[in-house]
């Protein structure tokens, strides 16, 4: 598990368009996580607000503001910026979106969830 990664088509992540979303199993049975491109370059993050833990996104994908330059949570207007994750504006302001390491090459954007696995292990009690 602590290999896990997701690969997407680089051609499947358009400019500040929609973004994509995938499963993330490991923390819960209805979590999921988002790549955006934006300014040429590739950002994931948990699809969860760093408000209240509720998905950003009302219309599947549709990440961004309606002009294209920051990140916003549907539900309570928080505004992310989208190559830090961190709130800027709203009810969380200071706080930031978990990201996921992201590479980008021969085509290929990859999604790393290896560092998202060590984060859930070192909240796990020792047994």
């Amino acid at each position: 598990m602590h290999n896990q990664t997701i690969v997407l088509e680089s051609s499947d992540l358009q400019e500040q368009s929609l973004g994509l979303r995938f499963n993330l199993p490991q923390l819960g049975e209805h979590a999921t996580g988002f790549v955006v491109r934006f300014k040429s370059k590739a950002y994931a993050y948990v699809n969860q607000c760093a408000h209240m833990p509720v998905e950003l996104d009302w219309n599947e994908g549709d990440f961004f503001t309606a002009d294209k330059t920051l990140i916003i949570c549907a539900t309570h207007g928080a505004q992310y910026a989208p190559e830090t994750g961190r709130c800027i504006a709203g009810p969380c302001k200071g706080k930031q979106l978990q990201s996921l390491l992201v590479t980008e090459e021969n085509n290929q954007v990859t999604i790393f969830l290896g560092s998202l696995v060590n984060a859930l292990e070192k909240q796990l009690p020792n047994i």
